[in-house]
């Protein structure tokens, strides 16, 4: 999930199978009128300070734009499990100090408590990193600073969008208990699922699902068992539509659910995981609880006049698995990227249509395929119990286990061979079939767990 719920799904990502003039010969009897120009430097506002707003900022201050960076609570951070690919951690140059956990061993685990060992064909050299949220986020920030934009610990109130082509967007907000104003010309939306600058541009609406996360720090003895393993549960008994997590931490573990279609019902679940791994925790003591809703799809409008959302404002968290840091992160560099091309460093004024060429267009042909294709992963694999088992059947093969991970740890679409992938279909097919017979009777001990709780 989101916000990041996520660690790594099995099946995560399956195979889809002007000319320049002679300067001689140039007229010298007037100045062509210079399009779309600016009195000054391009000024930028990004509005959150999560991995997307901290990346645009920083490609906007590279790239010699005048950018301020809004973030209300520095010294907090999202609710998240805190997974992060291992191509992340070259292509935006995160520090290895900054891990806490390096995983090497998943289990995923069935309505049926069918245990598989999802992490057999990791290469000596590939890992998931762990990371805490407030860790990264404050690294991020601090790298965007360095780069030349203002962190602005403020929150931002109001957003007073212009009414003609070039006056300024005036954003309101609060800062060391003043109210305050900012003219810009340009303003990148990396507030969340909530976003007010979503709200303020009519980006429209998205269906939210809601994370749920308790972070216990474990005796010693029982946090050793976690030192580089995660875990994953699926069933109705911790949710009805998506799974629930044990994730490693520097010291402690955090455990949590989520859910779309039973929001309400949150706390029933996390009730629900915590049954399961009971034995796992117990003597551990609960050091913070933590909430927040994740988009289950992308926005209708991302772009509109001189306003970009990225990251979980734009709704970029996949289905299936819920991973949101890393395309938060990049979500952010290429937008930041496309203004800085878009204006020429600044030197000119942008307009929408420069915003959804550079930035939409790049990031729908690069990402479009795989948050589809997760889409269909989920409606497949979480409509039942029955299809849950099915679907840890399937992570016990190795072929399966080795295109997942290559298309995590790489994000991109792995390529494998036509009779393997053939195999895998049939087998999917298979598991799902043989899995119905058994998941009503799982069905059925689910609800008595539940009542019970």
């Amino acid at each position: 999930m989101a916000a990041q719920t996520h660690l790594l799904h099995p099946l995560h990502c399956l195979p889809v199978s002007l000319k320049t003039q002679n300067p001689q010969k140039q007229c010298h009897y007037f100045k062509q009128k210079p399009i779309n120009p600016v009195v000054s430097k391009l000024r930028a506002a990004v509005i959150g300070g999560g991995p997307a707003g901290s990346s645009a900022a920083e490609a906007l201050a590279t790239g010699g734009i005048e950018t301020f960076l809004f973030e209300r609570s520095p010294a907090t951070a999202k609710p998240c499990g805190g997974a992060i690919p291992l191509c992340m951690l070259d292509e935006f140059s995160i520090p290895y100090h900054l891990i806490d956990r390096r995983v090497t061993q998943m289990r995923i685990i069935s309505p049926s408590n069918l245990v598989v060992d999802f992490g057999k064909t990791l290469k000596p050299h590939e890992f998931i990193a762990m990371l805490r949220r407030e860790v990264l986020d404050s690294f991020l920030r601090r790298r965007a600073e360095s780069s030349g934009a203002t962190l602005m610990k403020a929150l931002v109130t109001n957003l007073v969008v212009p009414t003609s082509l070039h006056e300024p967007y005036v954003i309101h907000y609060t800062m060391d208990n003043c109210q305050r104003q900012l003219a810009v010309d340009v303003i990148v939306g990396a507030d969340g699922a909530n976003s007010r600058v979503a709200k303020s541009i009519e980006a429209g609406n998205y269906a939210t699902a809601i994370a749920f996360q308790e972070r216990i720090k474990l005796p010693e003895d029982k946090m050793g068992y976690y030192e580089n393993l995660a875990e994953m549960y699926v069933g109705n008994d911790v949710s009805p539509d998506f799974y629930a997590w044990v994730f490693p931490k520097c010291d402690h573990v955090a455990v949590g659910t989520g859910t779309v279609c039973s929001k309400s019902n949150i706390k029933l679940f996390q009730h629900g995981i915590r049954a399961r791994v009971r034995p796992k925790i117990d003597g551990g003591r609960v050091i913070k609880v933590e909430a927040h809703p994740i988009p289950e799809h992308p926005r209708p409008v991302r772009v509109r006049g001189r306003v970009a959302l990225v990251g979980d404002a734009a709704g970029y968290v996949t289905k299936c698995s819920g991973e949101g840091i890393y395309f938060a992160a990049k979500s952010g560099r290429i937008c930041g990227e496309a203004i800085v091309k878009a204006s020429q460093g600044g030197e000119k004024m942008i307009s929408e249509d420069d915003l959804k060429r550079e930035y939409l267009r790049k990031w729908d042909d690069k990402y479009f395929t795989t948050f589809k294709f997760l889409d269909i992963l989920q409606k497949v694999f979480y409509g039942s119990n029955a299809a849950r088992e099915a679907l840890v059947e399937l992570c016990g093969d190795e072929y399966v286990q080795r295109m997942t991970f290559d298309s995590y740890l790489y994000k991109k679409l792995a390529t494998g061979n036509r009779l393997n992938d053939a195999k895998m279909v049939m087998n999917t097919i298979s598991s799902l079939v043989r899995c119905n017979i058994m998941g009503r009777e799982v069905d059925a001990s689910a609800q008595k767990i539940l009542s019970r709780v």
